[in-house]
């Protein structure tokens, strides 16, 4: 019994530490020494570096804000990180078609900034090897229809940001038609058909204001033309009532102009019979 209750105990003990070394979180393998000098040449030549997670040993780079010319040789200082680089912010440096050479092989990198830098369809070949690429920004750069072809390869990209290029409705037809998964920021041919819809909802409902518009002034109309009608009907009405009453009036007073005249008329009448009543006794 008592040696049942001690392998519990061993039991117990072991599960409890396996339990604890599992809930530590995982560390990311140490940076070795060509990293390590890589960073503090990245950091002198003026550019940022960060490690990406407590757990995780790539690096996000950035030159982007880094004070002073930032062209191709201060870019080469990236290239001892080319298997553990997270992402690559070399927006509105200086680097050029030369410069991306350094990148060739960059299998780890997920994010690249090329925005309103020098680069041309020439550089864009550069990179086809980078197979893990998802993001990429040629935004306000001289890059052609060519040099998207060149990207149609990375099957793993998924935005491509082409704004101010030279880039065309159909060399973005070809690219989508050979890469399936990226999405073209803009889209010219999606922006179109947007543009269309937006001009025919608009065109639409112009059309339907004027309609309502015009329903509304042809019931003003009708309103306007009901109340002349009855204005003038009651205009009628009034002026019938007013010469009714007039004729009325008058022939009231026509007859009761006659009503002397009658009585005169009668009283002449008894005056010439009494006479004639007279001249009848006179003979007799």
């Amino acid at each position: 019994m008592h040696r049942l209750s001690l392998i519990l105990t061993l039991f117990a003990a072991v599960s409890s530490s396996t339990l604890r070394a599992e809930d530590k979180p995982k560390e990311a393998p140490k940076p070795t020494q060509a990293e390590l000098d890589a960073t503090a040449a990245i950091k002198k030549a003026g550019g940022s570096v960060t490690q990406l997670a407590q757990d995780d040993n790539r690096w996000d780079v950035s030159f982007h804000l880094a004070e002073g010319k930032m062209g191709d040789d201060q870019i080469a200082t990236v290239k001892p990180l080319a298997n553990v680089i997270h992402e690559l912010n070399l927006g509105k440096t200086e680097v050029t078609d030369k410069g991306l050479e350094h990148l060739k092989g960059f299998k780890s990198l997920v994010k690249l900034n090329l925005k309103e830098t020098k680069i041309t369809d020439a550089g864009l070949a550069q990179l086809t090897g980078l197979a893990n690429l998802e993001y990429l920004n040629i935004y306000g750069t001289a890059v052609t229809d060519a040099g998207l072809k060149s990207l149609a390869g990375l099957k793993k990209l998924k935005k491509l940001y082409v704004w101010q290029t030279k880039v065309t409705e159909e060399g973005q037809a070809k690219f989508k038609a050979a890469n399936t998964t990226a999405q073209l920021i803009p889209d010219i041919a999606l922006e179109k058909q947007r543009a269309e819809i937006e001009a025919k909802l608009k065109a639409e409902a112009e059309a339907r204001a004027k309609v309502e518009e015009a329903k509304k002034k042809e019931e003003e109309a009708k309103k306007k033309e009901e109340e002349a009608k009855k204005k003038a009907e009651d205009e009628a009405k009034k002026k019938a009532a007013e010469e009714a009453k007039k004729k009325a009036e008058e022939a009231k007073k026509a007859e009761e102009a006659k009503k002397p005249d009658e009585g005169k008329k009668k009283a002449e009448e008894g005056k010439k019979k009494a006479e004639e009543g007279k001249k009848e006794e006179k003979k007799n």
